[in-house]
């Protein structure tokens, strides 16, 4: 679970099973052109410093727990999101690009709601 941490358990929040998270960084990390299997931590030796992109502190962070990511992060990430979303509609067709861009919306709601609370955003 993806959560402000502003201690109010009616803020907006983000949730998937391991697996589902896995599924979802995979796609996202496709998306930036980034193989997640080849990456260090991942099963590969790829570097994160020979990538560059605003989504790497939520591709390679741990699953639960972890840092948290700073509202500062959380503001450079938003920009990148919000063009997966113009580059990816969905097909009626195909339930799961449909399912990463309803989780890409409420990622960038989440992230909106850190950066406008100056909160952090906590891996839980």
């Amino acid at each position: 679970m993806l959560f402000p941490g502003d201690d109010d358990v009616a803020s907006p929040d983000i949730s998937w099973s391991y697996t589902g998270f896995s599924m979802f960084r995979k796609w996202l990390a496709q998306a930036e052109g980034i193989t997640l299997t080849e990456m260090d931590g991942f099963g590969g030796e790829r570097r994160w410093c020979s990538v560059s992109t605003t989504l790497a502190p939520l591709l390679n962070h741990p699953d639960d727990d972890g840092p948290d990511l700073a509202p500062a992060q959380c503001a450079a990430m938003l920009p990148r999101l919000e063009a997966v979303l113009d580059q990816r509609q969905p097909d009626d067709s195909d339930p799961v690009l449909r399912r990463r861009i309803e989780d890409v919306r409420q990622l960038i709601t989440v992230l909106r709601f850190c950066v406008d609370k100056d909160v952090e955003l906590v891996f839980g």
